[in-house]
């Protein structure tokens, strides 16, 4: 039987106050064409024009005037999309991506987990990508004081900083300053009341393997590169023009990833390996690594390696070493 293509879905995560319900009200309203199911803690306070579908002890799914459908969850994610992609095939509702916007004070890894864990949703779901909000005026103290805020930021394929009208030019760039050294990899943008581009929030392929890896240019730089002494959650990229012996490097990713699993938030990355003429894609979540061979090398180009990690106090200097010994040319 023909396999149905899978339906993406968009992580929104922020802490309390970023403005998640903003940008979720805004979605739900706007007339852009896209069938959302949108699964969520709590309704925000904000009222929309919605008719009710269903109620039951457990959830509500409402439908809303531009197509989009909007679910509180009350239980385990997995029932939840399980239960919509059921509805979904009895005409009950009809979508074609899912938003999921987590509760202010989450770390978002145990969700985009699911999609790789539970073989029901992932063979039906795919997850897109994680958009995190960070709001200006009060990220600092969040960021200092809360460990789930800076696992918000360094899950992120974008970052979105709100209320930036509300503090000095000074205050935004040292933000994002902080911001880029826990992840170097999200593109970080200002946004006024959730006015954002939708293509902005949906189909950025941040977990697709085949992606192009970007990482802000600043951050490879001496001057650019400035890790705020108080954040567990930090980056690091890992750079070389010497392909790996792809025994070596098996063995020792097998090793990181087992031993610091827990704390590696993310990783991504283009790998250059002796005898073959192709690029190794990776990215990981955690524990779960996911690999494949891409393009070939072009005859313009170097052939290189270029991995980010992102994580909680993860030993640099040691994942460094250990992947320099994976090196061809490694005593």
């Amino acid at each position: 039987m023909e396999m149905m293509p899978q339906i993406p879905v968009t992580i929104l995560t922020g802490f309390l106050g970023a403005g998640k319900t903003t940008l979720l009200n805004r979605i739900l309203r706007e007339d852009h064409g896209h069938r959302i199911a949108v699964v969520e803690n709590e309704f925000g306070q904000e009222d929309v024009d919605s008719t009710l579908l269903v109620q039951t002890d457990k959830e509500q799914i409402v439908q809303m005037n531009n197509g989009c459908v909007c679910c509180t969850i009350r239980g385990d994610l997995s029932r939840v999309l399980t239960d919509l992609r059921h509805r979904r095939e009895k005409g009950e509702i009809a979508f074609d991506r899912v938003l999921i916007e987590t509760s202010g004070v989450a770390n978002p890894g145990p969700v985009a987990q699911t999609f790789f864990m539970d073989d029901v949703v992932a063979v039906y779901y795919r997850l897109d990508g994680v958009i995190t909000l960070v709001d200006a005026v009060h990220a600092n103290d969040t960021l200092d004081k809360e460990l789930e805020a800076q696992a918000q930021v360094g899950f992120a394929d974008r970052i979105f900083m709100t209320k930036t009208d509300l503090v000095d030019d000074e205050a935004v760039n040292a933000l994002r300053d902080r911001l880029l050294g826990m992840n170097p990899r999200a593109p970080i943008k200002s946004i006024h009341m959730g006015e954002v581009a939708i293509e902005e929030v949906l189909d950025i392929e941040g977990f697709n393997l085949n992606s192009v890896l970007d990482i802000d240019p600043q951050f490879l730089t001496e001057t650019g590169h400035h890790h705020h002494h108080g954040d567990e959650i930090s980056s690091f990229v890992f750079t070389s023009d010497v392909p790996f012996d792809p025994f070596r490097l098996e063995r020792f990713w097998g090793t990181i990833t087992q031993v610091y699993g827990p704390d590696l938030l993310r990783y991504k990355g283009v790998m250059y390996l002796d005898g073959t003429d192709r690029q190794m894609i990776t990215q990981g979540v955690h524990m779960l690594v996911a690999a494949d061979l891409g393009r070939a090398w072009r005859a313009d180009e170097k052939p290189m390696t270029k991995i980010v990690f992102i994580g909680r106090n993860l030993p640099r200097d040691a994942i460094i070493t250990g992947l320099e010994l994976c090196l061809v040319d490694a005593p």
